[in-house]
C-alpha cells in the first residue's frame, strides 16, 4: 500500500441481485455486498491505494458479513459501527433486458441511516488525502448532520474532496430534497462525478455539455467526470473537455458499480497525477483507464468484491487498441 489515503463516508448494505430460477420457477437472489462510496474503495485498495470507511450497518448476520468482506478486502474498517436494534440495509436489484436497473429498498430505518455526527472520527478524516461521499448519507436529519460534519474537518484539514450523487430516487420524501442535498455536495466538491441523467435531473437541460457548464458556471469544480454508459465518458477540466468512447463487451451482464468503478480511478489518478495542470492527453489516459475497469465490472455479478486487478484493466485497454 502507498502513503496515499482516500477515507469514504456512506452506506454498505447488502445488494440481493438475481442469479437464475430456482426448479420451482421463482428467482435466486444473491447477497452481493454493496453500497457505492465503499465499491469505490474497494476498486481502490485494487490499484494498491490505503482506504478507510466510515459508516454503520446491523448487529445481524449481514453486518457481521460485510465486516468481514471488506477487512478481507484491505479497507480499514475500524469506523464501522454495528447498530444494536436496526438492521443492517438491504437493496434489491432488479435487471431488465437492456441491462437497465430498478433498485428496491429495505430501509425505513437502515442501519446505514443511524450514523451519528458524534461518531466522525475526526482524526481518520484529517490524515486523508480524499474524502468522498454522496447523497445517499444525507436522505435523513441525523445522518445528513454526520455527512457535513465530516465534509467540514475534511475541508479544514485540505482534504479534496470528491462527490458523487448517485441519485436514488426511492430513498427520498422528494427529489426538491434531493435537489437540495446534490447542490451542497456541489457546493463543497474538488472532483465530481455524476452520471448523464443525474446531470438532465439536477440542471433541467437536454445536452450534458450545456448542463455542466451550468454546474462550472455556478460551483466553480475542478475537475468533473461525467459517465455516459454506453456512449463512454467526458471530462471537463478548466476550460478543457475531453471524450472518450466505452469498451463495450458482449459479455455484459448487469451495470452494478460500473459508476462507483470508474469513478475510484478517476480518484487513483488524481492521487498519482494532483489536480493541478492536467493536460488534455492525461485527461484521456485518465477517462481511458477508467472506462476499461468500469468495462470489466459489467461482466461480473455484484461489484464491491469482484473488482479488476490492474493487470486486467491494461490488457483490456491494450487489446482494443489492436
Amino acid at each position: 500500500m502507498n502513503e496515499n489515503r482516500v477515507v469514504a463516508l456512506g452506506e454498505l448494505l447488502i445488494d440481493f441481485t438475481e442469479n437464475g430460477i430456482s426448479e420451482q420457477g421463482n428467482p435466486i437472489l444473491e447477497a452481493n455486498p454493496g453500497g457505492a462510496p465503499c465499491n469505490v474503495l474497494a476498486m481502490l485498495t485494487k490499484l494498491g491505494v490505503s482506504t478507510a470507511f466510515i459508516g454503520k450497518v446491523g448487529k445481524d448476520q449481514f453486518g457481521k458479513m460485510l465486516r468481514q468482506k471488506i477487512e478481507a478486502m484491505g479497507i480499514d474498517a475500524q469506523y464501522l459501527y454495528e447498530d444494536e436494534k436496526i438492521h443492517t440495509t438491504l437493496a434489491f436489484v432488479h435487471t431488465y433486458e437492456n441491462g437497465d436497473r430498478d433498485f428496491s429498498f429495505y430501509r425505513n430505518p437502515g442501519a446505514d441511516m443511524m450514523l451519528a455526527e458524534n461518531e466522525i472520527p475526526d482524526s481518520l478524516i484529517q490524515t486523508a488525502d480524499i474524502f468522498h461521499f454522496g447523497t445517499l448519507s444525507m436522505t435523513h436529519e441525523g445522518v445528513r448532520n454526520a455527512t457535513k460534519r465530516a465534509v467540514e474537518v475534511a475541508k479544514k484539514a485540505g482534504c479534496l474532496i470528491s462527490f458523487d450523487p448517485n441519485l436514488r430516487p426511492p430513498l427520498w420524501d422528494s427529489l426538491e430534497e434531493a435537489k437540495e442535498q446534490t447542490a451542497y455536495g456541489l457546493e463543497h466538491c474538488d472532483i465530481l462525478k455524476i452520471s448523464d441523467n443525474e446531470v438532465q435531473w439536477f440542471t433541467g437541460e437536454e445536452d450534458y455539455d450545456e448542463g455542466i457548464r451550468m454546474i462550472q458556471e455556478k460551483y466553480k469544480i475542478p475537475l468533473i467526470v461525467l459517465s455516459m454508459g454506453k456512449e463512454g465518458s467526458r471530462a471537463y477540466y478548466e476550460k478543457s473537455r475531453v471524450e472518450e468512447k466505452p469498451f463495450l463487451q458482449e459479455r455484459t451482464i448487469e451495470t452494478t458499480g460500473a459508476g462507483d468503478t470508474f469513478g475510484a480511478c478517476i480518484l487513483n489518478y488524481v492521487l498519482e497525477h494532483g489536480l493541478e495542470h492536467l493536460a488534455k492527453e492525461q485527461l484521456s489516459e485518465m477517462l481511458i483507464f477508467a472506462n476499461a475497469a468500469a468495462s470489466i465490472i459489467t461482466t461480473r455479478k455484484g461489484a464491491l468484491c469482484v473488482m479488476p486487478e490492474k493487470d486486467e484493466i491494461l490488457s483490456l485497454i491494450k487489446e482494443k487498441r489492436r
